[in-house]
């Protein structure tokens, strides 16, 4: 049996009528069966009575006929079904019964003994038992009793059955309707309402339901078309779309996404989205959730992805951390293209666009990846630092497209030279470097140093030479990390280069002290620069027949607070090496024409010339414009002015300082070739520049009085021709570092004109110099000589 509502309230209804009505029906009955047995008693006990007082007289007379034909008579009687009578000699035994055979039921007996009344008084004769069927609890009821309990019982069921039936119409009903439409709204999805109309609980319940049924057919409606336009976003938006599961499991992916792979969905729903991914990327992919910490809403991970066709794409996928129902959401974007892009700009940021090597940068992240395998494969790793020498001159004098040519030629050339995993790249201008990841660095640095030089024994373009200066520095002999490598074959280049150009080194501690006084010596000339520490100091040339003062030389000297004078010569190379020279050389130049003007109001000053060195860096277009300036401003004429230049200006050739020289010249200043013999020297200088005074270096002039007889001939051979040609060429000779009356002697013989040195004067600070000048006017007057 179901248990239903309506079989639980017949249940109910049942167990009422059992524990409150059923015991006060079987208590009705117990007491109507318990009158009837003792009405039927008190008949049988009157009966006896009058039959045991009737059977005396024939049991004394042993009457057997009497006896029987009296116990028929009271077995006649209506409860009465046995009769025994029986004496107490045992003579007579009589029974009378009208029971039937086939009854099984029990009988209840009651007896009374027989006594006779004779003369003698009374005597017992017998006993006289009577049976009667015992009574069960409904055969004691009246026939008012029976219809009693008939009406009590069809009152009973009416109740009952109007309560059945009041349940079904009232309970039943409606809850069947309420359970037919859950059903069908449960099994066909519909949203059926109860057709139940009422003011009980039934009716409000049915109305309840039927609202609520409306409003979540609402809420469904709503619900299917958020539904329905969140499949078309997903589906129709322009963009790869997919669901990971919280196995990583591809859970739904959009149309856009299958028309952008090539998959169809069946083939990639369930499957792990880690093996659509390459397995170059995999790793990084299943690491994503763990490596990528930006941000707590969303993942980003670059991957490369697999399509069906077998075209590989570069993908960005941008994932939510907050899985709902568990899954994520995820989009990915093609960034091949912007990943090609990417790696080109990368290319191109690392890359020198004239040679094709790597630029700085890219050597700076190639020297880090390199120092990294050595440290794993336990090598050493070379650097060659390069820089290659007279290159400017190549550029000065042949333009700039022919040294972007000799470059290239020079990289075509090197790339022959470098083996499998060699790094070769342009650091800028004409500065390149070389990394080499050998057992034994060094030797296979000097082996490599050896090519590069047989490099530069074929000419260039425009048949122009070179040659190089290497630095050479090892890891981890002589550097801890890639910076410290680098700044050592660099330190170890320059090395190179003060010795000569043109070769190898090997770094070395002690260039680092070299380093160290270098970078010390460049931070007191900025902050001499800054803090006016520069000064131009005089040093006169004289006549060599009267040695009466004809002019001055300007000298550089930078005077260190608590150094000192520190040495010019060191203090002009490393000037012009980071071209700082320039702001030297103007502002001695401006310092030495002021003091000149203050010396030149001194008696006989009037008509003496001031030389000023400068530096071939200084020829800038600007240079004759500013000497004008400063002139004019100290009133200055032009012709006291002499521009003392080196050799190196007028081998190079180069057309702009050419053009400065000229302009010079023709503003009125004069030019003298400085320390003439130390370099190249060559008199068609004087022939093709204009040339007014020629300075012979004191290298010369020491040894033309040597102890070595050969040394000293030839030496003043030299400086005999040097005169003599420069005299046929009208130039005026001035000879540098005279130190002995014996020099300045033989120099007079020569016929050398001036003389410039410690025998004469030592350059001086202006302010000495205008005491002595003075002192010397007063003592002893004389003319002022004119280099002419």
């Amino acid at each position: 049996m179901s248990h239903s509502v309506e079989n639980r309230f017949f249940a109910i209804v049942c167990g009422a009528l059992l524990v409150f009505v059923a015991p006060l029906f079987v208590l009705f009955l117990f007491l109507s069966s318990e009158r009837a047995e003792k009405e039927i008693k008190d008949h049988i006990t009157v009966l006896l009575v009058a039959n045991a007082q009737a059977l005396a007289k024939p049991l004394w007379d042993l009457d057997e006929d009497s006896v029987t034909q009296i116990s028929a008579t009271t077995v006649a009687e209506g409860a009465i079904v046995r009769v025994n009578v029986r004496d107490l000699s045992g003579q007579l035994d009589v029974t009378q019964s009208t029971i039937p055979k086939s009854y099984k039921g029990n009988l209840e007996s009651i007896s009374r003994p027989i006594v006779y009344n004779g003369v003698d008084g009374a005597k017992k004769l017998g006993v006289i038992t009577v049976y009667y069927p015992q009574l069960g609890l409904f055969d004691g009821l009246k026939n008012e009793e029976i219809v009693f309990i008939s009406i009590f019982i069809f009152a009973v069921l009416t109740v009952f059955g109007a309560a059945l039936i009041g349940n079904r119409i009232f309970v039943i009903q409606p809850l069947m309707r309420l359970t037919h439409a859950i059903e069908a709204t449960r099994r066909l999805g519909s949203r059926h309402h109860v057709d139940w109309q009422s003011n009980d609980e039934m009716g409000r319940l049915a109305n309840s339901f039927n609202d609520m049924q409306s409003k979540l057919q609402r809420e469904e409606n709503e619900l299917k078309l958020a539904h329905r336009r969140a499949t078309d976003t997903y589906n129709l938006t322009p963009a790869m779309l997919f669901s990971l599961d919280k196995d990583d499991c591809i859970a739904a992916v959009s149309d856009y996404w299958l028309a952008a792979t090539g998959y169809d969905r069946a083939e990639v729903i369930g499957r792990e989205f880690a093996s659509l991914v390459l397995p170059e990327s995999r790793a990084q992919y299943v690491e994503r959730k763990t490596g990528n910490r930006s941000s707590a809403a969303r993942l980003a991970v670059t991957v490369k992805f697999l399509c069906r066709n077998g075209r590989v794409m570069d993908i960005l996928i941008l994932e939510t951390t907050a899985i709902q129902d568990g899954q994520s959401l995820s989009v990915m974007t093609d960034v091949t293209e912007l990943k090609q892009s990417e790696d080109r700009n990368l290319r191109q940021a690392i890359t020198d666009h004239l040679t094709g090597l790597l630029n700085r940068q890219g050597f700076e992240t190639a020297l880090d990846a390199k120092i990294n395998e050595a440290d794993l494969r336990k090598r050493e790793l070379a650097c060659l630092f390069i820089d290659l020498d007279r290159f400017k001159w190549i550029n000065d004098n042949m333009g700039h497209a022919a040294g972007d040519a000799a470059l290239r030629e020079l990289v075509s050339r090197l790339q022959k030279c470098l083996k499998s995993g060699d790094i070769a790249a342009r650091l800028g201008g004409d500065e390149f470097a070389i990394l080499l990841l050998a057992e034994d660095a060094e030797a296979r640095a000097i082996d490599m140093a050896g090519q590069i030089a047989e490099i530069f024994e074929t000419p260039f373009v425009g048949d122009a030479r070179l040659s190089a200066s290497i630095g050479i520095a090892i890891y981890p002999r002589h550097a801890a990390n890639a910076a410290e490598l680098l700044l050592k074959s660099d330190i170890a280049m320059y090395a190179k280069k003060r010795d000569g150009k043109n070769g190898a080194q090997i770094f070395d501690n002690g260039m680092l002290d070299d380093s160290r006084r270098r970078a010390e010596l460049e931070n007191h000339i900025e902050t001499g620069l800054g803090e006016d520490w520069f000064e131009a100091y005089l040093q006169p040339v004289v006549n060599m027949d009267d040695r009466s003062i004809a002019g001055f030389e300007a000298l550089m000297r930078l005077h260190h607070p608590q150094k000192g004078i520190l040495p010019p010569a060191r203090i002009i190379e490393v000037a012009e090496e980071t071209g700082s020279i320039i702001r030297i050389g103007n502002r001695i130049m401006e310092k030495a024409i002021a003091h000149f003007a203050r010396l030149s109001r001194l008696d006989g000053m009037q008509d003496t010339y001031l030389a000023i060195n400068f530096s071939p860096l200084q020829f800038e277009p600007e240079l004759p414009m500013l000497m004008a300036a400063v002139l004019s401003r100290h009133d200055i004429s032009p012709r006291r002015i002499v521009v003392e230049i080196t050799e190196a200006v007028l081998m190079d050739d180069n057309p702009e300082t050419r053009m400065v020289i000229n302009e010079i010249c023709r503003y009125g200043c004069r030019i003298a070739l400085d320390d003439f013999g130390t370099g190249y020297s060559s008199l068609s200088y004087i022939n093709r520049f204009p040339v007014d005074i020629i300075k012979i270096d004191q290298s010369f002039i020491r040894a033309i009085n040597d102890t070595v007889s050969d040394v000293s001939a030839k030496s003043r051979m030299l400086v005999e021709s040097i005169t003599t040609l420069s005299h046929k060429m009208n130039c005026t000779v001035i000879a540098e570092g005279v130190e002995t009356e014996e020099e300045c002697a033989t120099l007079r013989t020569m016929g050398i004109d001036y003389g410039q040195g410690y025998l004469f004067y030592r350059p001086q600070h202006p302010d000495n110099l205008s005491k002595t000048l003075a002192a010397l006017q007063q003592d002893h007057p004389s003319p002022v000589a004119q280099a002419s």
